[in-house]
C-alpha cells in the first residue's frame, strides 16, 4: 500500500507533510461532476481538521510529520500577488480540465473561483517548495498545474504521485462520508470488519489491490482458488477485513473483530456486549408490538413479516407465530433477536 511505502520512507529519517487545505477548503473545490461544491466555513474546516489528524497518525509517524495549512501563505496573499500567480496560467489550459470542458460543452455554469482553485493548490507547492506530492487520480490535473506553477516560480518542478481512487462499499461511487458509502478508519474494528463484510465479491479485489499489502500474484491466486471453489468467497472476505483492520488497530483488534462477526453473523450468536434495555414488569405484550416498541422494527407490519420470515428469537429459540405474546409478570432476562444483526438483552424488573 502506498501510504505504508510513506510510513516506511519516514522511518528512513525523511519528513512527511501533511496539508490541511483550510483556506482552499472555504473557496471550495470543483468537484469533478457537473456542479460548483458550495465552500465550507471556518467551524466546518476547523472541525474536519481534527478528524484528519486523529486518522493520519494511524498512518504516518507522529515524529516525522509536518502538518501545515495553507491558510499561512494564502491568507497573506495580496491582491497584487494573485493577479500575478493568475498570469502565469492560461485560461485555454485551465479550460482543458475534464469538468470544465463537460460542463461548458453542456452550457452549464463555472463559478470564477473554480478557476482559481487549480492556482491556489499549485501555489501550495510553491510555498512549501514540495519535491513530491501525493494525491488521488483525480488530482492529477491540479497535480501538473503544481509542477508548471512551481517552474514559473523558479523552482524545480515536483514528482506527482497519483493513486487510484477507492470505489465505496455500494461498488459505484468513490467512498465518501457524504454518500455514507465509507469505512472510517477511526470506527471501531467491529463496525469496520461489518462494513468492509457487505462488500460484494467482485469488489473485494480491487480492496485487496489498494488497501493491503498483497501483491498481484497472491491476489490473483486467491481470485483463482475462490473460482475453483477451493476457498469460500466469505473466507476470503474475511482475510481481507482481518488484513485492513489490522493496519490500523493492530493483529489483536482485527482477531476480535473476526470473532465478533462470527459469533453474531455467521454462528448467530449474540455479540458479548448486547445492548441491554430495562422493562418495567407488567402484562404480557404481543411480541410484534414489542418489536416495534424496542425500535427493532419500523411498523407492526414489518415485525410481523420479520417473525413469518424466521428472523426473531428468544433466547435461541426461532418464534414464528405472529401472535406469540412475551411475559412480563416476573422479574427475568432474555435475549431478543431481530434479524440477523440487532440484539437486545432484555431485563423485566
Amino acid at each position: 500500500m502506498v501510504l505504508r511505502k510513506l510510513k516506511h520512507f519516514q522511518d528512513l529519517g525523511h519528513t512527511a507533510i501533511f496539508l490541511v487545505g483550510d483556506f482552499t477548503a472555504m473557496v471550495g473545490d470543483p468537484t469533478g461532476q457537473s456542479e460548483t461544491r458550495p465552500p465550507l466555513t471556518r467551524e466546518q474546516v476547523d472541525a474536519n481538521a481534527k478528524t484528519y489528524l486523529q486518522q493520519v497518525y494511524k498512518i504516518l509517524n507522529r515524529e516525522s510529520t509536518e502538518v501545515r495549512y495553507n491558510s499561512e501563505w494564502l491568507g497573506k496573499l495580496s491582491g497584487h500577488d494573485m493577479i500575478h500567480l493568475c498570469a502565469h496560467y492560461r485560461l485555454a489550459r485551465m479550460l482543458e480540465r475534464e469538468d470544465f470542458r463537460s460542463r461548458l460543452a453542456g452550457n452549464l455554469p463555472i463559478a470564477i473561483h473554480e478557476l482559481l482553485y487549480p492556482l491556489l493548490q499549485a501555489y501550495d507547492s510553491v510555498a512549501l517548495q514540495a519535491d513530491v506530492e501525493l494525491g488521488a487520480t483525480e488530482q492529477k490535473f491540479n497535480l501538473l498545474v503544481g509542477r508548471e506553477i512551481q517552474r514559473e516560480y523558479g523552482q524545480t518542478s515536483q514528482v506527482a504521485l497519483t493513486m487510484p481512487i477507492l470505489v465505496g462499499l455500494d461498488g459505484q461511487r468513490k467512498m465518501s462520508k457524504s454518500l455514507g458509502n465509507y469505512v472510517g478508519i477511526s470506527e471501531a474494528p467491529s463496525d469496520m470488519f461489518g462494513k468492509l463484510m457487505s462488500l460484494s465479491d467482485a469488489m473485494m479485489w480491487p480492496y485487496f489491490d489498494l488497501v493491503t499489502d498483497q501483491t498481484p500474484e497472491q491476489i490473483t491466486a486467491l481470485a483463482d482458488e475462490v473460482k475453483s471453489g477451493a476457498k469460500h468467497p466469505m473466507d476470503v472476505k474475511m482475510s481481507l477485513a482481518k488484513e485492513i483492520i489490522a493496519g490500523f488497530h493492530g493483529e489483536a483488534a482485527a482477531e476480535k473483530a473476526a470473532a465478533e462477526f462470527q459469533r453474531v453473523f455467521r454462528d448467530r450468536e449474540a455479540p458479548d456486549e448486547a445492548p441491554e434495555r430495562k422493562v418495567s414488569r407488567g402484562p404480557a405484550k404481543r411480541l410484534t408490538a414489542f418489536l416495534v416498541e424496542q425500535g427493532l422494527a419500523p411498523s407492526r407490519s414489518e415485525a410481523d413479516r420479520l417473525v413469518k420470515q424466521g428472523g426473531v428469537e428468544l433466547d435461541g429459540a426461532r418464534i414464528s407465530d405472529v401472535k406469540h405474546e412475551v411475559d412480563f409478570a416476573n422479574p427475568r432476562e432474555f435475549l431478543l433477536r431481530a434479524g440477523k444483526k440487532k440484539f437486545l438483552r432484555i431485563v423485566v424488573q
